[in-house]
């Protein structure tokens, strides 16, 4: 190698040496540590929605949009062909199928915690359990609850995408085992996730 070249390099190596030896007081970050695994963690859903198709042979129908908020999640929306002025049963049920013509597919009441039945809020209650909806007399009802103690999306226990809403010919009376004695299946669908 000729000497100008090996000049050219001792030169570098010694400008590399004093650039990792500066005097500016500032200490040299401490080694890196080796990375531990991450827990891979599953994010929830931002939302879903619930197309309702009419079952048992009713005229109802609607959509509901579920965002997740606070301790649970928010459902509103719309759902018609009720009978006007009276009160309905609504439930999240444990399957995704609203394949039967009774929307009997979908399942009991969504229950992870093996809970007996009763109203949304108290100590004893399925984790689906929402209070009834009313009908304007029109036999339309106008949507906003807030459901407690379940998420959107995530696989946990307490999950509800991918289960569907059924929406009951009567009221639930908050304590008839196993289904609050709420009737017909009078609509269902299934919560998708986006």
């Amino acid at each position: 190698m000729p000497n100008r070249h090996r000049h050219h390099l001792l030169a570098v190596a010694a400008a590399c040496a004093l650039a990792a030896c500066s005097t500016t007081g500032e200490k040299a970050p401490p080694p890196m540590s080796s990375p531990t695994p991450a827990t891979p963690v599953t994010s929830a859903a931002e939302s879903a929605t619930v197309n309702l198709a009419s079952a048992s042979g009713s005229l109802v129908s609607g959509k509901l949009s579920i965002v997740p908020m606070g301790d649970g999640v928010h459902i509103t929306g719309e759902i018609g062909g009720l009978g006007g002025g009276k009160s309905h049963a609504i439930h999240v049920h444990e399957k995704g199928d609203c394949s039967a013509a009774d929307a009997s597919s979908a399942g009991g009441h969504f229950n992870p915690t093996g809970s007996a039945h009763g109203r949304a809020g108290t100590a004893t209650h399925h984790a689906g359990d929402m209070d009834n909806i009313l009908a304007n007399a029109q036999g339309v009802a106008a949507i906003d609850i807030h459901l407690a103690g379940v998420t959107l999306g995530g696989g946990a226990a307490n999950d509800i995408a991918g289960r569907a809403v059924i929406v009951h010919a009567a009221p639930d009376d908050y304590q008839s085992q196993p289904a609050g004695n709420a009737g017909a299946r009078v609509a269902c669908g299934v919560i998708k996730a986006q």
